[in-house]
């Protein structure tokens, strides 16, 4: 199998002791490629420096919604300087979270346009947050469509089928990572399994919520071919046929080079 990881956060400290083997790992499991996505503009700059030396990595740069608040005048130009290396695919993490509370949704809200007006003068990929706020993103989405079609990816999906079918329909992929292959989370496998084939991609979010029978563990991106192997289950597919659709929509969005 080649998989990709199309969402990873191994720039973080819970990988400095020993990220080089985990690195390892990954690519002797089968993964070819780690998108490496930071969630403000330290673990940025750190995701851009971790995909200049390796060949196999590559960063996305972005203020999560949950950072917003503490982002500093000068850390959006940041952003947007970063931008400009060549090893970043992708603008991101953003979108909206109403689940901790502890920014205002109007200033995450204004940080989301800001991301999508971005990749839009980019022709980057933008990567989408989404924890209890569903709606939210779904009209600010579709505002958003009314300037043009839109280029993204709803990452670590866990919403429902009328939201997941409204972010297809408007041109985003759907990524699942390893809550779905939790034991009683079966409405979310029926989700993956009606995602169109073009719109479907995989991730870990790692080091966060590893997929089962890792579940509790540091995840790590060799686990990514766990979600993969329940996913080829659900959709009737064999690994090896997963693998290949998921790792071509991979590609195709954030414009990675092939993995033969």
């Amino acid at each position: 199998m080649e998989l990709i990881d199309t969402h990873a956060h191994i720039q973080e400290d819970a990988f400095e002791a020993d990220r080089s083997e985990v690195l390892v790992r990954a690519f002797e499991a089968g993964v070819k490629h780690i998108v490496v996505v930071g969630f403000n503009v330290d673990s940025s700059r750190r995701a851009v420096e971790l995909a200049q030396v390796h060949p196999r990595l590559s960063a996305v740069v972005g203020i999560q919604p949950n950072y917003a608040h503490e982002a500093r005048p000068a850390d959006w130009d940041t952003i947007v300087e970063l931008v400009q290396d060549k090893s970043v695919v992708g603008i991101g993490e953003t979108g909206l979270d109403r689940y901790w509370k502890t920014v205002p949704i109007e200033l995450q809200i204004e940080y989301f346009h800001r991301h999508l007006q971005l990749s839009r003068e980019t022709g980057l990929p933008f990567v989408v947050h989404c924890r209890d706020a569903d709606e939210d993103i779904v009209v600010e989405l579709r505002k958003a469509a009314k300037d043009g079609p839109l280029n993204g990816v709803m990452h670590s999906f866990t919403g429902t089928m009328e939201t997941a079918q409204a972010c297809w329909e408007l041109g985003m992929h759907i990524s699942f990572a390893g809550m779905v292959t939790f034991k009683n989370n079966h409405a979310l496998r029926a989700v993956a399994a009606a995602v169109p084939s073009d719109r479907i991609v995989i991730e870990t979010d790692c080091p966060y919520l590893a997929p089962s029978p890792n579940r509790g563990k540091r995840n790590e991106p060799a686990f990514v071919t766990l979600t993969a192997d329940c996913l080829a289950g659900v959709r009737g597919l064999s690994s090896n046929e997963f693998a290949d659709l998921t790792t071509a929509n991979a590609q195709r969005l954030f414009r990675l080079p092939s993995c033969a």
